[in-house]
């Protein structure tokens, strides 16, 4: 049965273990590796460490260009990282809150599983946290896998 399976990237560690698992999981179907741009965070959204003393200004137009180049190195690592299984993997972007736009994402395609990295959390600092894979579970209309490093516990 051929199905798309949504995998949100943002270079972390998790995020890559979730893309792992998705191409574990697909036999015949595709893979969309969504990345969410969030402009609130001048971080561009993608898990490496930002100077903002040297990072142009947040929101100006110079800051979306470099936002837009990091994103392109990100799908190429996406497409990398799929190796054989490339000809399974779209990619594609959202600028917003992650939680909501991947949400919104699986209800205006024809999104069959997201499978997505979490950091494991347990206990009052999950909760404090309300992390963007606890909010996607909780919304999501199509089942969830959180794939998450039981190490960080």
């Amino acid at each position: 049965m051929s199905r798309t399976i949504l995998v949100p990237v943002d270079g972390s560690p998790m995020s890559w273990q979730a893309l792992e698992h998705a191409l574990e999981m697909i036999d015949e179907g595709t893979i969309v590796a969504l990345h969410v741009l969030n402009p609130t965070d001048p971080g561009y959204s993608l898990a490496e460490d930002v100077d903002v003393r040297t990072e142009p200004q947040h929101g100006s137009p110079e800051w979306y260009e470099r936002a837009a180049e990091k994103e392109r190195r990100l799908f190429e690592d996406v497409r990398e990282r799929a190796g054989d299984q490339e000809s399974s993997i779209r990619t594609d972007d959202v600028t917003g809150d992650p939680a909501e736009e991947i949400v919104d994402y699986v209800e205006a395609h024809d999104v069959d599983h997201v499978v997505i990295g979490g950091h494991g959390r347990s206990g009052p600092t999950r909760v404090l946290l309300g992390t963007t894979a606890e909010l996607v579970v909780r919304r999501s209309p199509v089942p969830v896998t959180v794939v998450r490093d039981v190490e960080a516990d």
